[in-house]
């Protein structure tokens, strides 16, 4: 019995040394993207949903969409709760939002000050990211009522200061200016469910994401235009069509037509990617990284 239990001890902490070891620390200086999640909504064995984070000089310091995975990776990646700027979710898909309870509950033990929380407004589908909180964190009335300490009710969780940004509004919109950074909005399309692309500069590095879109709001490729690093979405196998998401060419003119420095692929789902990536590469012909789980990439 007793070489049963060690065996499992064993194996136990192989599984975590392995987990630490695929882990890539953003630590020293500038500016560098570190992938929590990059894979979809489909179950993937080695990919956590949609989850990002952006590192200023060692520090964790905006927090891009928390899809399911997200709180073991943020975990992984030795982040720290108290040291966001700001959670951008791009929209109020599960595999971009459902960590959010998890990664809250209990911050108030970490963090005093509020955290900002910028979201997209409302659609067909979907509320208002602040009226998606409030029904998840009323203290009386929410999914996790425990969790009213983030609306300044009782109960626990960082408190949260939230903006609502509009969709279909056709210029971008700043969500956040201060500790060094700024960060711009734009509504992209993405069926029935308003998504947001977001653009983070820092440190003389601009950090541009894509979410989930079709790729045909003209307006993108200015927004995102010469960033160092532009994470775009890989999501459907070449040939295929979708109303949700850029096929596999529509990825690689966005990046060619911006300019892109260096191109990183994520929220990759189960298709064969080689043909998909030799699709974005007929357009693009710069850097390109396939994006993995705690991926960690300097902006210059």
């Amino acid at each position: 019995m007793r070489r049963r239990f060690a065996a499992l001890a064993l194996s136990a902490a192989c599984l975590a040394a392995g987990a630490d070891a695929r882990a890539q620390i953003c630590g020293g200086n500038g500016v560098a993207l570190q992938i929590l999640g990059s894979g979809g909504p489909r179950i993937n064995p080695e990919r956590a949903s949609a989850s990002y984070l952006v590192w200023v000089d060692g520090r964790a310091r905006v927090l891009v969409d928390a899809g399911g995975g997200a709180f073991l990776r943020f975990g992984q990646a030795r982040a720290r709760i108290e040291d966001l700027s700001l959670a951008a979710l791009s929209h109020l898909h599960p595999d971009h939002s459902s960590d959010l309870p998890a990664l809250l509950w209990l911050s108030n033990l970490e963090r005093k000050q509020p955290l900002r929380v910028a979201g997209p407004s409302a659609g067909a589908a979907v509320p208002d990211v602040r009226s998606f909180l409030h029904r998840l964190f009323d203290d009386k009335t929410g999914a996790f009522q425990l969790l009213g300490g983030t609306l300044r009710g009782a109960g626990q969780g960082v408190p949260l200061d939230v903006i609502v940004v509009d969709a279909a509004r056709p210029a971008a919109s700043v969500v956040f200016e201060g500790d060094g950074l700024t960060v711009s909005a734009l509504g992209v399309p993405h069926g029935d469910v308003p998504s947001l692309a977001f653009r983070i500069a820092a440190a003389g590095s601009t950090i541009v994401f894509g979410s989930d879109q079709t790729g045909t709001n003209p307006k993108f490729v200015d927004f995102a235009r010469d960033a160092d690093l532009m994470v775009l979405h890989l999501s459907i196998a070449a040939g295929a069509g979708s109303a949700l998401h850029a096929a596999p060419d529509v990825v690689g003119r966005l990046a060619r037509d911006a300019a892109a420095r260096h191109l990183v692929l994520s929220h990759i789902a189960g298709f064969d990617l080689e043909p998909a990536l030799a699709d974005v590469k007929k357009s693009f012909t710069g850097r390109v990284t396939v994006g993995a789980d705690l991926q960690c990439t300097p902006a210059r």
